[in-house]
């Protein structure tokens, strides 16, 4: 019986889609035109117009090479299984049902066979679009110099070529297998492929087109074998926890992979041969099939299971030790860690010497301000209006002072648009369009209570207040900052005025007043035009871009302006490092950010995660996290600059050797990076090594800085990364931190980024690393302790440091009267065979608007617990320790660490009796439980301890006030030190 046919749409129905759908396209086609259109203006505009339109011809051109290919491979199969349909079906109920849907496609058949095919293609093109970064490395890629140690190939092809021959292995698969379905489908509907009646359930046409195709697949499949040879090398190897084929993997999978390579070869053969030339039937192309499967178990699974279980297992050690060797190796070389220059330090010196009074390279140079708490102050003291802002973290930078080098914590004065006093349009982007001035205060100088010397970035020609320099020290002969880290997606800033009146707010004036601007310089884009203006009335869907009076003939539209996304959108393929960081080069404020050449195809190199090495305490905290990228090489190859005024970029090949920042400049024309010798003297010598790359190196240290295969597998030698010296609870990794100092081996003061290490599971001190410039190169040092040492880690000295009993007292009276006691970096100094720990101790009140102030500094030298501080000032706690020193090379015992309660004064205590004798026993049991805790390793009991401490000591105050009503001490007077002289903008070219 015939069955009735489908049901047609009214006319209505079908205009109503039509316009639906035609509205949908105009309006996706309107977007991603517009989008465009102003990408390629913003392009233009920063002159890197060859970026813009090479990835979106590389994008094109994938989209429709792969996407057509796709498409006329579908439909080739789809059409060739029509043409190939039987003419005279067997009558059979399968055929009688079938015969509906032979109506339905005959008439329309090609169009069916268009649609289809067209929709595949498009999702395929979709996708190879987005791989336009590999085939550009495929296209431009080159070789490395380094062979891989098994195979003997260039890691130029681990790098460049197999990722793309992965990729197109993978879409072979994919239209291999989507072909196949197809073609199986309409041989069934059209017959030549059936389940039920008399002879054979297919036609030697259709047999021939299916087999042909299960063929190919096979072959892609040996292909797969032979590339996943080389792949073997990135994989992880479970025996030795690293990456990189091993004994197993070599000797007995990478045997089966070219075994089975052949198979699917012979197998491939096979089911041609058998099912078109000679039995033509699919029984033994079946079992052909069936073999592969066997093999691929049994050779690629079984086999090697077996040699890594009863072979690699009982001696591990000796088997994976070649292996090991490659890895450790490969990652060495790959994250920069071949040069490193590692060297002994006996820290045996436990005694503070005399010499710490008179050292020039060292102790004058101790960093006190913590950029990252003085970030309150700076806005607190700087800010002048409420909307000006320095963000949660400021940075390090360094600047000459009278012919010496010293740090300087420097921060830009921006806008935060979310505390505008009117918050409306014209303001947010007309009005306010940028902050003023970087403000810098010397880091080892404190004044007027505990406040920063600030020499630079005031608003007026003249500081006002009288902590500060008078004159400007670092001087900008451009201040403004249109372009800076707080600023948003959405804070674009119009600027340029018709006539003589300016609009855009300023400066405030030493009178009161307000001083007005208008923007001269050469960024942004013209939106004078009716044209642009309704181009980004679209684009930002704001139609006071057409309305409003504020946007004139000689408008130009700034946005973009967060100096990080403005290099990321110049240079898509770098990943750049968290922390931009200012400075002031030929008196322009220049934003310079680290640029990173990442891959993670290096054969052997260990695999890490970006964003999880890198997150530390400080990460959210004015550095940026980096996204969750695996690499196994990296490199700092460029140093990208942003003019804070006029938003230029400028990208600076730093590492002339990497292959990887080669082939991207070839790949977009070969003048995108400037050249190193074009890099300017004055913008070099403000050059840091960069944070995100220092951590990820130093992490590996941990593990790689042993370089004996059978040392490294049983790990006893790895080092750890301590948690916060003053939050070890909180799981959170202690940030390195910039320091311009000499240590041991280094013949000049340099800048450079410090971290200690500890040893894996244990607290006391293990290493330092420090990474910093010579010449113009990056060089890791790492100062390693004997292995018993008694020097303790950063954890360890603070607690020891604050649980001295008179310390722990005077921190007491410093967080009292609703006060809170905040630490800054603990530094960890090597300085005459021994160790001196330096950590300033800030005081913010529970005011409103109040902001932290240095008050005190903790010192400690040796073993961190013997010989402690805590002074006024820097050169106060140097002098108590060299006489502490001097006491103990008379014969004198060290000053008490906290193990009696604390006295009332003199030189022996007083004889207690009555409750104040109860409450120092209690302070006595509470000190023995503190340590009984901290010996524990328990820090959940360790809290609790001195929670108790904390409570014994308050007792004990009370107790004594009681017994003695005289005033108790008060905390002596802040850090200080007179104003320095005048610093040049131009600093040493040390570090």
């Amino acid at each position: 019986m015939r069955s009735s046919p489908l049901p047609r749409m009214s006319r209505r129905g079908r205009v109503t889609i039509g316009v639906l759908i035609g509205v949908f396209v105009f309006f996706t086609l309107l977007g991603w035109g517009v989008n465009a259109w102003t990408d390629w203006l913003w392009f233009d505009e920063v002159r890197y117009t060859q970026v813009f339109t090479g990835v979106l011809a590389t994008r094109l051109l994938l989209f429709l090479v792969i996407g057509l290919g796709m498409a006329a491979i579908i439909a080739g199969n789809l059409w060739l299984a029509y043409r190939l349909r039987p003419q005279l079906r067997p009558h059979s109920a399968e055929q009688a049902t079938l015969e509906r849907y032979r109506m339905l496609l005959s008439p329309r058949l090609g169009t069916w066979i268009a649609l289809a095919s067209a929709v595949i293609g498009l999702f395929a093109g979709l996708s190879a679009q987005s791989r336009w970064s590999q085939w550009l490395l495929f296209r431009n890629g080159g070789s490395f110099g380094v062979k891989d140690p098994e195979f003997g190939i260039d890691v130029g092809f681990y790098v460049f070529q197999l990722p793309f021959w992965r990729y197109l292995l993978g879409v072979g698969f994919t239209a291999v297998v989507l072909a196949l379905l197809g073609a199986l489908a309409v041989h069934y509907i059209y017959g030549g492929v059936r389940l039920q009646g008399v002879g054979d359930r297919m036609t030697n046409a259709a047999r021939a087109h299916l087999s042909s195709l299960v063929a190919v697949f096979v072959v892609l499949k040996a292909i797969a074998y032979v590339l996943d040879q080389r792949a073997m090398l990135l994989e992880y190897n479970e025996g030795a926890k690293l990456y990189g084929a091993g004994y197993a993997d070599i000797n007995a999978l990478l045997p089966a992979k070219e075994i089975l390579a052949w198979i699917a070869v012979v197998v491939a053969v096979a089911i041609i041969v058998f099912s078109n030339a000679w039995m033509r039937n699919l029984v033994w192309p079946g079992i052909a099939l069936a073999l592969l499967g066997v093999s691929a178990v049994a050779i690629g699974g079984i086999y090697p299971w077996a040699v890594q279980t009863f072979e690699v297992k009982p001696s591990a050690r000796d088997k994976e030790a070649p292996y090991i060797e490659r890895s450790i190796e490969a990652t060495r070389a790959a994250f920069g860690l071949t040069g490193t220059k590692s060297a002994g330090y006996a820290a045996d010196n436990l005694i503070p010497p005399a010499s710490l009074a008179t050292d020039t390279s060292v102790v004058q140079n101790v960093r006190l301000l913590d950029p990252q708490l003085v970030s309150e102050t700076y806005t607190q003291l700087q800010q002048v209006r409420g909307f000006y802002d320095f963000g949660p973290k400021l940075d390090i930078d360094r600047y000459a002072n009278a012919g010496k080098t010293s740090d300087y914590v420097v921060g830009v004065r921006e806008i935060n648009y979310g505390e505008l006093p009117n918050n409306n349009w014209i303001n947010r982007h007309t009005v306010y369009t940028h902050g003023y001035g970087l403000v810098g205060a010397p880091a080892n100088q404190v004044v007027c209570g505990g406040q920063p010397y600030f020499v630079s970035g005031f608003l007026g020609e003249k500081a006002q207040e009288a902590c500060s320099s008078q004159t400007e020290q670092i001087p900008a002969q451009q201040p403004r900052i249109y372009y800076g880290e707080r600023m948003e997606a959405d804070d674009y800033a119009i600027v340029g005025q018709t006539g003589e009146r300016n609009v855009e707010f300023d400066r405030p004036t030493s009178t009161g007043g307000e001083q007005y601007y208008t923007y001269t310089g050469a960024g942004g884009v013209e939106i004078g035009s009716f044209t642009r203006r309704l181009l980004y009335a679209i684009k930002e869907q704001e139609s006071n871009f057409l309305l409003s009076e504020a946007v004139n003939d000689d408008s130009k539209l700034l946005y973009v302006r967060n100096p990080r996304d403005r290099v990321e959108k110049v240079a898509p393929f770098l990943t750049l490092d968290g922390d931009p960081y200012p400075a002031v080069v030929n008196g322009r404020v220049l934003w310079i950010i680290d640029g990173y050449t990442t891959a993670a195809t290096y054969p052997y190199a260990d695999r890490v995660n970006l964003q999880a090495e890198t997150a530390d305490e400080l990460t959210g905290r004015g550095t940026f996290q980096l996204a969750r990228e695996n690499v196994n090489y990296i490199r700092n190859s460029v140093k990208a600059t942003v003019d804070a005024y006029d938003g230029t970029v400028k990208l600076y090949q730093f590492d002339d050797t990497d292959p990887v920042l080669k082939a991207w400049n070839k790949a977009f024309g070969g003048e995108l990076v400037l050249p190193k010798g074009d890099i300017p003297p004055e913008l070099a010598e403000h050059f840091r090594y960069p944070a995100d790359l220092f951590k990820v190196q130093r992490n590996l240290l941990t593990k790689f800085h042993v370089t004996d295969p059978g040392d490294f597998y049983s790990g006893q030698d790895f080092w750890q990364v301590p948690n916060v010296p003053d939050a070890p609870d909180s799981g959170q990794k202690q940030p390195p931190y910039y320091l311009f100092t000499q240590f041991p081996g280094q013949e000049s003061p340099r800048f450079q980024l410090t971290a200690a290490v500890t040893p894996n599971g244990r607290q006391n001190l293990a290493a330092l690393v420090s990474g910093s410039y010579v010449d113009g190169r990056p060089q890791l040092e790492v100062l390693e302790l004997p292995d018993q040492t008694r020097i303790s880690g950063p954890t360890q000295v603070h607690q020891q440091m604050t649980n001295n009993g008179d310390i722990r007292q005077q921190l007491n009276l410093l967080s009292s009267n609703q006060a809170q006691v905040q630490y800054g970096n603990l530094l960890s100094l090597p300085f005459a065979d021994g160790m001196l720990y330096v950590e300033p101790v800030y005081v913010k009140s529970s005011n409103q608007d109040a902001y932290p102030l240095l008050q005190k500094v903790l010192l400690s030298y040796g073993d961190g617990g013997s010989y402690v501080v805590l002074a006024n000032n820097l050169s106060d706690g140097i002098k108590q320790l060299v006489e502490q020193g001097k006491r103990a090379a008379a014969g004198s015992p060290p000053p008490s660490t906290g193990d009696n309660p604390p006295t009332t004064g003199g030189t022996s205590p007083p004889v207690l009796t009555g409750e104040l004798a109860e409450a120092a026993g209690k302070v006595q049991s509470a000190i023995a439980e503190v340590k009984a805790a901290q010996a524990s390793g328990d820090f959940e009991r360790y809290g609790r301890a001195l929670k108790a401490l904390d409570e014994a000591m308050a007792a004990f105050q009370q107790a004594q006030a009681t017994a003695n009503p005289s005033p108790g001490p008060t905390p002596s007077g802040s850090p200080s030190a007179s104003p320095p002289a005048s610093p040049s903008s131009s600093p040493s070219p040390n570090g």
